[in-house]
Order: C-alpha cells, then sequence, then structure tokens
C-alpha cells in the first residue's frame, strides 16, 4: 500500500467525507429550489435584499458560455482534476491545512455544478442578492467563491516567499543529501 496514503489516511478519509457533505448540502439546496421555486414568483427572503428566484443556467459564471455544455464539463473536469492532484502534492504540515480547506471547497463547489451539467445540461441557481442585482447563484457558487478567497488570502498573506514558491510549482524539487 502507498505510504503516502496509509500515512494520510485519517485527513484523506476526513477529506472525502467533507466533499461528500458540501455535495450533499449543495444538491439538496438545489433540490429545494426546483420543488418551491419552478414555475413560482421569487421568495423574497429579506425585502431589497435577498431573495430565492429558479434559474436554469446553461452558462458559466455570469451565464457566459451559456449553451456550451461539452466545453463546460470539460474545463470543470481538468480544474477538479488540478485542484485533486494540488491537494494530494502539499506539504503534510499543518500549517498547509488552510490550502487544503480551500482547495476542497473549490473542488466541491465544482463537482457539484458537474453533477448538474453531466445530469441536466443546466445549473440550478436560486439565490438573488438584490441590492447590486448580481446574478443568481447557488450553493455550489459559494463554495468556490470561498475557497478562491481562502486562496488569495494565504497566498497573498499566509505563505512566505518560498512556500509561495513551493505551492505554485508544478514539481517539487528535491534537495541534494
Amino acid at each position: 500500500m502507498n505510504y503516502f496514503f496509509v500515512k494520510n489516511l485519517k485527513r484523506n478519509v476526513g477529506t472525502v467525507l467533507a466533499l461528500f457533505l458540501l455535495l450533499f448540502f449543495d444538491q439538496y439546496t438545489k433540490r429545494l429550489a426546483v420543488i418551491h421555486l419552478k414555475d413560482q414568483s421569487s421568495f423574497v427572503l429579506i425585502d431589497r435584499v435577498l431573495e430565492f428566484s429558479y434559474l436554469e443556467n446553461t452558462g458559466a459564471a455570469f451565464s457566459s458560455f451559456a449553451g456550451r455544455q461539452t466545453f463546460l464539463i470539460l474545463l470543470t473536469s481538468m480544474v477538479i482534476l488540478v485542484v485533486i492532484w494540488k491537494y494530494f502534492t502539499l506539504p503534510a504540515e499543518k500549517r498547509f491545512a488552510g490550502m487544503r480547506i480551500g482547495l476542497l471547497f473549490i473542488a466541491g463547489g465544482a463537482v457539484g455544478n458537474l453533477i448538474d451539467r453531466i445530469t441536466q445540461q443546466y445549473v440550478v441557481d436560486f439565490i438573488y442578492f438584490v441590492p447590486i442585482d448580481f446574478p443568481k447563484f447557488n450553493v455550489a457558487d459559494i463554495y468556490i467563491t470561498i475557497g478562491v478567497a481562502l486562496l488569495a488570502v494565504l497566498l497573498f498573506f499566509y505563505y512566505n516567499d518560498e512556500e509561495f514558491e513551493a505551492l505554485l510549482a508544478i514539481r517539487q524539487k528535491h534537495a541534494d543529501k
């Protein structure tokens, strides 16, 4: 059995469980949106601030690439693979736990929306932030935003220059001993 897997078995099992929880909550909220919001008027949660209304988004963020499902499925799959690869190539130290959490949120959001694209040919969006007329989004989009924001804060303010370069490296450099 692979030493890496055995050494990090507890963390890997925790990661898989966390990913399933993220996916469950995303898919559950989308299912609720279909049941309660499809073909209905908007549900106002906070007047002039937040409401729920149903949208079938055939594109990506802000409905870009609308109708290009094959491209979006391939692109999302590639992003997921890169995130998984980076997750498992991070140094094992606790210092990189935040990076792992950020990558987990990105993977959870990407997989959640990928499930919709593959099974329905669109993504269910239902959260609408009224004051800035922001496009509708869903829980998976929130996960991706949290993950990207966390990674940005860590990369810009937490890791030193050497760690930053190592994190962005495609191959780990090994010092000769």
